[in-house]
């Protein structure tokens, strides 16, 4: 019978052991969502700037929150391709030929005005990205391609 009782008396103990295991456990994991592990990634939009905080996310469901920062109006387009940033095919104004080869485009946002901010969810594979806006103005002759002045940035998906 005395055995009996220390069985029972430690029971109680090795549950609350058990149950403080399991909390921390389920606390830890929690820690592992922040700083973007959630599938969130900032973009900030300006003159002649894409900026991605993290530059990195995890495969699957991908939210940009884009932010134009900018004087500007500009885009934001997402492109799977393993080309470097400033070796995707343009056109002869020089923005990105969406269509070329090396390239798909995923998804975009179109002219989002200065001062806007709009999200994008995207599904996304493993791999190389590029985040580009590719605006063309032509004022005065001239033609300013968003692109060509810089407007990209490289986004790894793990």
């Amino acid at each position: 019978m005395i055995q009996q009782g220390r069985g029972l008396t430690r029971r109680p103990g090795m549950l609350f052991a058990l149950a403080i295991v399991a909390m921390a456990t389920v606390a830890c994991g929690g820690d592992d969502d922040a700083g973007g592990g959630d599938g969130s990634v900032a973009i900030e939009l300006q003159e002649w700037a894409v900026a991605a905080d993290p530059s990195t996310a995890s495969a699957g469901a991908v939210t940009f929150s884009v932010d134009n920062v900018g004087a500007e109006v500009h885009e934001f387009v997402v492109i799977a391709t393993d080309l470097g940033p400033t070796e995707l095919p343009t056109e002869d104004d020089g923005s990105v030929s969406e269509t070329g080869e090396g390239m798909e485009v995923v998804d975009e946002i179109e002219d989002i005005p200065a001062g806007d901010s709009q999200e994008l969810e995207v599904d996304l594979e493993a791999g190389s990205y590029l985040l580009i806006c590719n605006i063309v103005e032509e004022e005065d002759g001239e033609v300013e391609s968003h692109y060509q002045m810089g407007m990209r940035s490289s986004f790894t998906v793990e």
